[in-house]
């Protein structure tokens, strides 16, 4: 820690402040901040009471469309022959798969009484632009008795020889999806829907772009046309160029039955949507919309976050980030506490490699190289334009992130500042303890430095990280 930085964080007078907590992997972070800190907090919102009895129920009766059962029956050749693709999530969404009170096993029961044999189906993990699926995180996910007995496939978004063309959208995208998926006889999706910092929420049609096609098809949809727009944004789906292309790669696909869930706060199942693509779709949107959004009457000068439980490295910690840009003030500050336990906790190599190109370039610079007529397009290049939202509100200083798990040397080629800054190299302390450190001494330094030069500044934590969605409220 540099001297100015320890003077600072000595400066502050703490005897008067409070203690909230701050998510960071399966516990928390207890910090201390100022008395009129501002918690900003989703919405309460029941549980659901029996899970097991709503999931059956909205398996029962589908929003629009038929049931698996009628799906099955209608089909030309006997039950016995019919062959079924499920499109699962990775292991970067909570989506609550696994156990009786899981939407899985219902779901797989569902397929078994209706006569479709085990061999006939396939799970196949939707991981878009992702690594694939290490086996502890499918067994993690599914569990052991559906790891053992089904088929479970990984996606892979650079593999062309197991994709099938399908034509071009709207917008005149090719559009490649995998062929297990699409060969099936019944395709079904599944998801969560929570908000989505691009998309405006994930689940349905997300479950196929990007999940499951190749990186022709993902060049569009994380292209910077679509991310540049200001409908590309959380909690947005009308005028989302995003959302608009993947119901279009979805339709064009064509997907039988949909399973969407939503969660609250504490990763809780709210609700189950089934039935038709997109009428579940929504319904689910319409529901979490009124419970994650968090109307603003001001932003204020130094926000903290989390990363929560996709932001599992720093390539889905940008989330989080996105998340905070409505409730910090321009040149204000963004801590950010991620517990990145990923065994890749940054990203990919290539990831790695345009983040430090967007730290050297600078977001303008970033935005020049990756729409000029001879870049190449990279998977990974759209995760750096998206913390170029963050950098363009608060600045290179003014983000602050918090993850022990990176080492201090690799901040010179990620956005914004290390957390290392703000603790003793000497200091032994564990994750949890040097997290907390980070977090509460960036805290303490940013307060001081501004209460020097224009009095107390503005605080606000906020509790579901990537997950609760500020915004600021319209004038009257």
């Amino acid at each position: 820690m540099k001297p100015e930085i320890k003077r600072a964080v000595q400066k502050v007078d703490i005897k008067r402040w409070k203690k909230v907590h701050l998510e960071f992997g399966e516990g928390f972070l207890e910090l201390s901040v100022p008395p009129d800190c501002v918690v900003l907090s989703m919405k309460d919102v029941p549980v659901l009471a029996d899970p097991l009895s709503s999931i059956e129920a909205a398996l029962s009766r589908p929003l629009s469309g038929p049931s698996i059962e009628d799906i099955i029956r209608e089909k030309p050749q006997p039950a016995s022959r019919v062959t079924v693709a499920v499109a699962v999530s990775d292991i970067t969404r909570p989506v609550p798969y696994k156990g009786e009170t899981g939407i899985l096993l219902p779901l797989l029961k569902r397929l078994a009484d209706a006569g479709v044999q085990k061999p006939n189906i396939t799970l196949v993990v939707g991981t878009g632009t992702h690594r694939p699926s290490a086996p502890a995180e499918k067994m993690e996910m599914f569990g052991e008795s559906v790891v053992r007995e089904y088929r479970l496939l990984d996606h892979d978004c650079g593999d062309s020889g197991c994709m099938t063309y399908m034509g071009k959208t709207r917008k005149q995208t090719d559009v490649y999806v995998n062929t297990a998926f699409f060969s099936a006889d019944v395709r079904i999706v599944t998801g969560l829907v929570e908000s989505h910092f691009m998309a405006g929420v994930s689940g349905g049609r997300k479950a196929v772009c990007p999940a499951l096609v190749d990186w022709r098809t993902i060049e569009k949809f994380h292209g910077p046309d679509f991310l540049e727009s200001p409908g590309a944004d959380n909690l947005i789906l009308d005028g989302n160029p995003c959302h608009e292309e993947a119901v279009d790669v979805a339709k064009t696909i064509g997907v039988d039955f949909a399973v969407n869930v939503t969660l609250d706060k504490d990763m809780r199942l709210t609700g189950v949507f089934a039935g038709d693509l997109e009428a579940s779709h929504t319904e689910a949107f319409r529901f979490m919309k009124a419970y994650t959004a968090i109307p603003l009457d001001r932003d204020f000068d130094i926000v903290l976050t989390h990363g929560g439980y996709s932001g599992r490295n720093h390539y889905q910690t940008a989330k989080a980030g996105c998340s905070a840009v409505p409730a910090v003030k321009s040149g204000g500050t963004v801590i950010i506490a991620a517990d990145n336990r990923d065994q890749e906790p940054i990203g990919s190599t290539v990831y790695r490699d345009l983040s430090g190109r967007l730290k050297a370039l600078g977001v303008d610079g970033y935005i020049k190289m990756i729409t000029d007529p001879a870049w190449s397009f990279t998977k990974d290049q759209w995760e750096p334009e998206v913390w170029g939202r963050v950098l363009r509100k608060v600045g290179e200083t003014g983000l602050v992130y918090c993850s022990p798990q990176i080492p201090p040397g690799e901040f010179s080629r990620l956005p914004g500042r290390s957390g290392h800054e703000f603790i003793e190299e000497s200091e032994a302390l564990s994750g949890r303890e040097a997290a907390r450190a980070m977090v509460q001494n960036a805290l303490l330094y940013f307060f001081s430095r501004r209460l020097k030069k224009s009095g107390p500044p503005s605080t606000a934590v906020i509790r579901e990280g990537p997950y609760g969605v500020p915004y600021r409220r319209k004038a009257s």
